[in-house]
């Protein structure tokens, strides 16, 4: 995009959200330029916890449906917005609610433990909701003598059943994006530089983490790499990071992980779906709007507030 073009995009945007009184969210995997024209950066438990606290009346959700319809869920006074609606999560739509409502059936006792990258019908079957920042600590407070359904991501369940020693059941989800990452990859580019750092999301396959120098959420990723004292990171999760990371450590180094020998990038084409295009126009004709109607959004919204309760 011609630069006087996103400089209008820019200004019209930023007059928008003083008439609206609106708020922009963006995710870290979002199109740089989205990110710099966001109020706030986040990861899903970040701009959870902004939606559930924010003042405006309007807010708009630069991310994924699931993330827009988590804003609707906690503030169903107010107008939420989306540039994209069509910008769904495989992950979220890889777990029916009809066969996960079978799933949970054979085992009664549970309590379910779900994603936040999940539906509103998938959060509403659910007792307690949980990112991968809060994931680990959210089991942790579940007794011994409980049993755990962890859906819709098998990744990430699995890794907080090695790290907590915890037997789960899990859905048999999983990130396209993370998912794709394998060590055989990955591999070369670790020996071709020598002294550099691996760290991966935790919806990478077990085979890739077991070899990761740091293993952490979206934020983990950022604050670890920010604070380590190497110079050279290959980041394994979705190559929208590194435009925040090489903001706060201008002077490191941070190399996106190969999907393959053809591919060096993993990259979500539903995050970058949102475009400062489309971001304005939403605001401009206050649509694609987002609602969660009753009473879904009342049965979404409880897990989602244990969530934030035990996090």
């Amino acid at each position: 995009m011609p630069v006087e073009q996103k400089s209008v995009l820019i200004e019209q945007i930023e007059r928008l959200k003083k008439e609206m009184r609106a708020i922009v969210l963006a995710h870290y995997y979002t199109l740089p330029e989205i990110q710099d024209v966001a109020d706030i950066v986040g990861d899903s438990l970040a701009l959870a916890r902004a939606a559930e606290s924010t003042d405006a009346e309007v807010i708009v959700f630069a991310g994924v449906y699931f993330m827009g319809e988590t804003a609707s869920i906690l503030n169903p006074d107010k107008t939420v917005l989306m540039p994209d609606n069509h910008a769904g999560c495989p992950l979220a739509d890889s777990c029916p609610t009809e066969e996960f409502r079978a799933f949970r059936q054979k085992h009664p006792e549970a309590i379910v433990i779900s994603y936040i990258n999940s539906t509103a019908e998938i959060k509403a079957e659910s007792d307690i909701i949980c990112t991968s920042s809060n994931a680990e600590r959210i089991v942790r407070q579940i007794p011994e003598d409980k049993e755990i359904i962890f859906g819709p991501d098998r990744n990430l369940g699995g890794y907080v059943m090695r790290k907590l020693d915890r037997k789960m059941i899990l859905w048999q989800g999983y990130c396209y994006v993370h998912d794709a990452f394998s060590w055989d990859v990955i591999k070369h580019a670790v020996e071709s530089h020598p002294g550099a750092e691996l760290i991966a999301h935790p919806e990478c396959r077990e085979e890739l983490l077991q070899h990761a120098d740091y293993v952490g959420s979206t934020s983990g990723l950022l604050k670890y790499a920010l604070e380590s004292s190497a110079s050279t990171f290959i980041v394994a999760t979705e190559p929208g990071i590194l435009y925040e990371m090489r903001k706060r450590s201008p002077e490191k180094i941070f190399i996106p992980a190969p999907k393959s020998a053809s591919q060096p990038w993993s990259t979500c084409t539903q995050m970058k779906q949102n475009t400062l295009v489309k971001l304005y126009e939403c605001m401009e004709n206050r649509t694609p709007r987002i609602v969660v109607e009753e009473p879904l959004r009342t049965a979404a919204l409880k897990p989602i507030q244990r969530m934030l309760e035990m996090s």
